[in-house]
């Protein structure tokens, strides 16, 4: 549209030059783009000769791209009734109905001019700008060639041509077409193999695909136009390649060129990007004293209002950066962030029905997006049915073995009520003694929010239990309430009957065990968190348990994840019966573990866990512990996983002679349907 408006006046200028002397002035301010100026200057001239066609016609075109679309289409619509016939004011009417957004009123209209002139190169630019407008590139990149012919290699009809091309290179990513936007893009390339725009639109294509090695290239490419652009797009893919101290360091560089003379756009944009990488690096201090400092110098900004959430965000303050979101709306209702951002920021808050609606807000602006699509993929995968299994078979130096087998099928019926269900099946057995026993379980439960980030659990069944001695049947249930107290805090409390299974000779005794039990996890923006956990345990043979487990621990990576930390236990019965199952008055265990676990993008995925520490029996003599734990899976399909886990451990555990365990097992996790039943396609919300 800036083509056509400069060859517009142009033809103004041409049309009216020698007749209007007087006014170059005027003109001059509206070829240099000064259109206020330009309108000032019109209007006095108008205040003396009202009737003046060229003064008219000037002012409507600086009253236009001064802003005020809907006054120059009315000062252009009485020009056409005194002059219907003024080619010239023809297209200034076209023209400024394209100011007005009106494109499909002004489709119409350059069609009608088409047919007077067909080799008129404003009226064919014009055109294939408009058709642009209207996402129909294939049609506009026709035309803005016909324009070409008229006038070959004009440059304004090059710059509209460049623009076509990344309108209809970003409709194919809209529809996750890379491959052929790529092939849109290079057209852009042939002609000008350093455009600033064309190498970001590739780069984006390219960051999207997670082809993170070509992103590279392009930046570097582009860095020899622009360093400052170049060095925020390596600082991007370094966060996406999950190397953030590396995305700091380069925006630090990008940091240190920007001078007076910076364009406005590009120093924001790269301030920006500094506050994003010490968010990235949890340098929460540093970056909200640089979004402080930006909202002083840009307080009604929305891009400083999505940065002050993105922080929000990774502090865990969901409440904080939804109200940020909403602020962004209010002021565009069609910002991507906002949209996305409040979406994301609904689901954090575990209110799924909203995120669900903002979620198709966002589909119904923005189409297939990748990031819209990913979002609600994840949302999805969340309350699509599940089925898993788990085989195992364990073993200990007491001569017990146990081979159990598990299947568990969960089904959300909607965002606030989930069903489950579960069989197990476990034949424990003594190779010493020849004792022997089976329980088959089964079991029923449901998963309620009661509101957000509250959810009530509840699960009965029952238990045949078939030994050397005889046979017996038992209750189970398990009721708790899982809540978030605060920022990054998890706690659960509830009651759990169960009947103790560690092996045969105990699954003969038919001990009933009923817990009280709290559990309660802390986070941290410092990386450390705390978790604990206390039972209170009153069995059907008069014995008491209280257990107290806590583990204070440290991340140090986050992708993928290592933690390190302390655990303590302690483990206390009313009385000891040593012969029938390890119950000492005190048991203290403390180790230092660490955890590596990967379950990011990718096939595969692997958890590694491994603790060493004391355990002390009573007053026996301090002993050493070790614990080894490993998992190895496979993501057959989005749909798919299978995963292979072992442990092995020799800390006390059931019975006093449970001092080496070990136990390996498969599991398999199939997701049933690719949506969760109460829905159908994406954008739209439960029937």
């Amino acid at each position: 549209m800036k083509a056509t408006t400069i060859i517009v006046i142009l033809i103004i200028l041409q049309s009216f030059l020698g007749h209007a002397q007087d006014m170059q002035e005027g003109f001059t301010y509206l070829e240099t783009g000064k259109y206020q100026e330009a309108v000032t200057y019109f209007e006095s001239v108008l205040e003396t000769y009202p009737e003046n066609k060229t003064a008219r016609l000037c002012y409507g075109r600086a009253v236009g791209l001064q802003g005020d679309a809907p006054k120059a289409v009315a000062i252009f619509e009485n020009l056409l009734k005194e002059y219907p016939q003024d080619f010239e004011i023809q297209l200034n009417y076209a023209e400024s109905l394209l100011w007005n957004k009106k494109y499909t009123e002004a489709k119409t209209y350059y069609e009608t001019l088409l047919k007077k002139d067909d080799t008129s190169f404003p009226t064919l630019l014009g055109y294939a700008n408009t058709l642009s407008n209207l996402k129909m590139y294939e049609k506009a990149l026709a035309y803005v060639n016909k324009a070409l012919t008229v006038l070959p290699g004009n440059a304004n009809a090059l710059v509209s041509k460049k623009y076509i091309y990344l309108g209809y290179a970003n409709q194919y990513v809209q529809s996750q077409e890379y491959d052929t936007a790529l092939i849109v893009l290079q057209k852009n390339i042939e002609v000008d193999p350093s455009d600033t725009e064309t190498l970001l639109n590739i780069a984006n294509v390219y960051l999207i695909t997670s082809a993170f090695a070509k992103a590279k290239t392009t930046y570097l490419t582009l860095e020899k136009n622009d360093s400052i652009i170049a060095l925020n797009g390596l600082s991007l893919v370094s966060h996406l390649e999950g190397k953030e101290k590396k995305a700091l360091k380069i925006s630090k560089r990008a940091m240190a060129l920007l001078t007076d003379q910076t364009d406005e756009t590009v120093r924001n944009q790269t301030v920006e990007r500094f506050a994003q990488a010490l968010v990235w690096n949890k340098k929460y201090t540093i970056s909200g004293h640089v979004i402080d400092s930006l909202t002083q110098v840009y307080p009604d900004k929305n891009w400083v209002r999505s940065l002050r959430a993105t922080q929000d965000v990774y502090t865990g303050d969901f409440k904080k950066a939804l109200i940020q979101y909403d602020s962004i709306l209010e002021k565009d209702s069609l910002s991507f962030d906002g949209n996305l951002g409040k979406a994301n920021a609904q689901k954090a808050l575990g209110d799924y029905e909203k995120a669900y609606d903002q979620a198709a807000k966002a589909y119904a602006i923005f189409g297939k997006q990748k990031d819209v699509m990913t979002f609600t993929k994840t949302l999805d995968k969340q309350f699509t049915p599940v089925v898993e299994t788990r085989t195992s078979y364990s073993f200990d130096n007491g001569d017990n073995e146990a081979t159990t087998f598990l299947a568990n099928a969960s089904l959300p019926l909607s965002t606030k009520l989930k069903v489950f269900g579960a069989y197990q099946y476990r034949d424990a057995q003594n190779t010493v003694t020849n004792s022997e026993a089976k329980a088959s379980s089964v079991y029923v439960g449901l998963r309620y929010a009661v509101k957000p980030r509250v959810m009530l659990n509840a699960q009965a069944g029952i238990t045949d239990v078939t030994t050397n001695d005889g046979n017996y049947a038992a209750f189970l249930a398990d009721v708790s309430l899982s809540l978030q107290p605060g920022k990054r805090q998890n706690l659960d409390l509830g009651y759990r009957r169960e009947w103790e299974d560690f092996n045969a000779d105990l699954l003969q005794r038919a001990i009933a065990k009923n817990t009280l039990y709290g559990t309660y996890n802390l986070s941290t923006n410092a990386n450390i968190g705390w978790y604990t956990q206390y039972n209170f345990t009153f069995q059907n043979d008069d014995n008491q348990k209280h257990l107290l487990f806590t583990s204070l621990y440290y991340s140090i990576f986050d992708k993928p994840l290592l933690k390190t930390g302390i655990n303590y236990q302690y483990i206390s019965f009313k009385d000891q019966v040593p012969a029938i199952y390890f119950s000492p008055e005190s048991f203290n265990v403390v180790e230092v573990f660490v955890d590596f676990l990967k379950n990011q993008k990718g096939k595969w995925f692997y958890n590694l866990n491994a603790a060493t520490g004391l355990q002390f029996i009573e007053d026996q003599e301090q002993q050493a512990i070790y614990r080894f734990q490993g998992k190895l899976g496979y993501h057959v399909s989005e749909r798919l996983s299978v995963d292979v886990f072992g442990l092995h451990s020799n800390i006390a555990s059931a019975t006093a002679a449970g001092f080496r365990f070990t136990e390996v097992g498969f599991h398999v996790k199939w997701d049933l349907t690719k949506k969760p039943i109460f829905r159908k396609v994406v954008g739209e919300l439960k029937e």
